[in-house]
């Protein structure tokens, strides 16, 4: 009997430590994408609500031939800064990563969200476990068109605005900003996260529509000066005539984000790999521990019949 719980203790002994290290790594294995302007990737997961049904998730998900389950892990390893010189130009909402490259398709009725240009709003950035590091935001510069390949020609050189290590709260990260106020109509919200805690970088689009602007603001004044001045002294009254204040029309498809549409704060994790690319580490300890354990007790439970 003595010797039966020998070998059962040592299979114990030699399982436990690989089942704490599973154990450990586990929350480590969740990431981050913006939830709110929501990004394409959150918008085509799984988590996304009815956005993944619209004809541009659909249409992604065709092209990846894939779901975005993991929706948290679009990240590339030891890219340091250096950006541009990494990911390709018509690549940069999927990263340059063939798992994601439904994302890089150049159309205009990705769902999106709603701003005002030159107004403050608020960036949600889904996240379950803290990781320091830079947030840059990036709008795209005037004259985009949403229907050709995103490039790194369309991003301004330096972001609009910056974050570096907030908190993580209710798991997200906020990060307030102000948008630029020359822009209007469909652009895109290009969000760069270089972790300084792990070796990773992680990319995103947010598409969004833009409402207002100095550009509008000008030409309504223009407008207002030209059809409220004094009619000249004629002998016959003169004809005024005044013509509609310029809009710009949003595209027929705009949505609010799954966090406005839910109210949850992040969506649920994916999941899939651990940070660094060690993947598969938990699940070989995982396994040899489960392996290990079932054989003691197995071996116990033959020994006492």
């Amino acid at each position: 009997m003595t010797a039966y719980r020998t070998a059962t203790a040592a299979a114990v002994a030699v399982a436990a430590p690989l089942l704490l290290a599973t154990w450990a790594a586990g929350p480590a294995q969740a990431h981050g994408a913006p939830t709110d302007p929501v990004s394409r990737v959150a918008a085509c997961s799984p988590e996304g609500g009815t956005l993944i049904r619209t004809a541009a998730c659909k249409a992604a998900i065709a092209a990846n031939g894939a779901p975005f389950t993991a929706w948290d892990n679009l990240r590339v390893a030891g890219v340091n800064g250096r950006d541009r010189q990494v990911i390709p130009d018509g690549h940069l909402c999927s990263g340059g990563l063939p798992a994601y490259k439904g994302l890089d398709l150049a159309r205009a009725d990705w769902p999106s969200t709603r701003l005002t240009s030159g107004g403050s709003f608020t960036l949600r950035y889904s996240s379950t476990i803290p990781h320091t590091g830079t947030f840059k935001l990036y709008l795209t510069k005037p004259g985009y068109d949403p229907t050709r390949p995103l490039k790194w020609s369309d991003l301004p050189t330096q972001p609009f605005a910056t974050a570096t290590d907030p908190a993580l709260v209710n798991g997200a990260y906020r990060i307030k900003a102000k948008l630029p106020s020359d822009r209007t109509g469909r652009q895109m919200l290009y969000t760069i996260w270089q972790n300084s805690s792990t070796t990773d970088t992680y990319y995103s689009c947010s598409d969004v529509v833009l409402s207002g602007g100095r550009a509008a603001s000008t030409a309504a004044a223009q407008n207002t000066r030209r059809t409220t001045a004094p009619a000249r002294q004629t002998p016959t009254p003169a004809r005024t005539t005044t013509s509609p204040t310029p809009t710009t029309e949003p595209p027929s498809l705009v949505t609010t984000s799954p966090a406005q549409e839910t109210a949850p704060d992040h969506l649920a994790p994916a999941a899939d790999s651990t940070s660094g690319g060690s993947a598969a580490l938990p699940l070989v300890a995982g396994g040899t521990a489960a392996l290990l354990l079932t054989a003691g007790v197995a071996v116990t439970i033959r020994r006492r019949r």
